[in-house]
């Protein structure tokens, strides 16, 4: 398979549409867990990712320095704990394919790998603390498995997002240990974590990209 810089820019601009049409669900998730800003916050990232991909982004075809650029405009537009993260990941994903502008299914397998990692080792967080950890640890679990199995990364990446929406599912159950939410308690319960809906909103943006490219 091959995956274009144009394919990428359409990933980011995908997530902008996604989180653009989920701001008041995130946020209306995160007045449950926190100060209720979640969606509101993604937007203002995003939209200042967007405004990159219709600026000085138009014309790059390094996808390395596609995904460094958001990460960077990220985490300038973000000042939350959010931002960091997110731009972590962006940032470690980026160097990981950085001089390519055409990138195979490997490529994309050690893009989201880096990804993931590096908003674990930033965020310090665990499977069960009720996170974005929840979504992003069964999904790179699941696609480190099927990947090495079948070496079909659209596959893999496909049941990867299935884990995922399970993971970010589960934190409906799990009491808050990080962040200001872990104040609530037991009153956290039967709440879903807003960050780990948005990493599902994110490789669900992906697997629709990767998805209309394997069929054309």
């Amino acid at each position: 398979m091959s995956f274009t810089a144009k394919e990428w820019k359409a990933f980011l601009q995908g997530v902008v549409d996604t989180v653009e049409k989920n701001k008041d669900y995130l946020s209306e998730l995160d007045r449950k867990l926190g100060d209720g800003d979640h969606g509101v916050t993604m937007s203002i990232g995003w939209q200042a990712v967007q405004d990159k991909l219709k600026g000085e982004l138009q014309d790059e075809e390094d996808c390395g320095k596609i995904s460094i650029m958001a990460g960077r405009t990220f985490l300038s537009a973000v000042g939350s704990t959010v931002g960091p993260l997110y731009a972590t990941g962006f940032l470690r994903g980026g160097k990981e394919i950085q001089g390519k502008n055409e990138l195979s299914g490997e490529d994309l397998y050690r893009f989201w790998t880096a990804f993931i990692e590096g908003i674990k080792e930033r965020g310090q967080a665990e499977v069960g603390d009720k996170t974005m950890i929840d979504t992003l640890q069964p999904a790179l679990e699941t696609l480190r498995q099927e990947f090495m199995t079948s070496g079909d990364f659209t596959a893999a990446f496909a049941k990867a997002v299935t884990s995922a929406k399970k993971g970010m599912e589960s934190t409906k159950d799990l009491l808050s240990k990080k962040g200001r939410s872990s104040r609530l308690g037991e009153r956290s319960l039967g709440n879903q974590d807003p960050g780990a809906t948005s990493s599902y909103l994110i490789l669900s943006a992906f697997e629709s990209i990767i998805t209309s490219v394997q069929t054309v």
